[in-house]
């Protein structure tokens, strides 16, 4: 993932910053405990394409 790409976006629930997932290719928000998929090296920021995290999944 692109740092440059990472730096500029952000969750579209929240506006919050996201982190990279390397072991499952998504971006995580935190705060909206979401994880947005990466699809052909496009990240994918709809909701309703976002994964809900588990309550007992580490968020890196």
């Amino acid at each position: 993932m692109d740092t440059k790409l990472l730096q500029i976006l952000v969750c579209p629930i929240t506006k919050g910053p996201l982190t990279y997932n390397k072991a499952t290719n998504e971006l995580v928000s935190k705060s909206a405990r979401l994880a947005y998929p990466i699809k052909d090296g496009i990240p994918v920021m709809l909701e309703d394409e976002a994964r809900k995290l588990a309550d007992d999944e580490e968020v890196a």
